[in-house]
């Protein structure tokens, strides 16, 4: 991996490394209330989108920016 380089100078607008731990979070409450809205619900379940409980910009990481000028450290994997 000496010789790998990001292809695209995009970067992480934060220091977080990862929100893995955040989307297991999310995801944990979302399966949590659709189970319990499809045992109360019945036979007029419509299932809904998992962007109801989770939002992007709560997250450790605000997202990525393009960095035109992008120090040659931050281009290296």
């Amino acid at each position: 991996m000496s010789r790998s380089k990001r292809k695209t100078p995009i970067t992480a607008i934060t220091t977080a490394i990862s929100e893995a731990t955040e989307k297991a979070r999310w995801h944990r409450r979302h399966r949590r209330e659709e189970r319990a809205r499809l045992r109360t619900s019945g036979t007029e379940y419509v299932a809904r989108s998992h962007r109801e409980h989770s939002d992007p910009w709560t997250m450790a990481k605000d997202g990525k920016k393009f960095w035109p000028a992008l120090p040659e450290r931050h281009m290296r994997k």
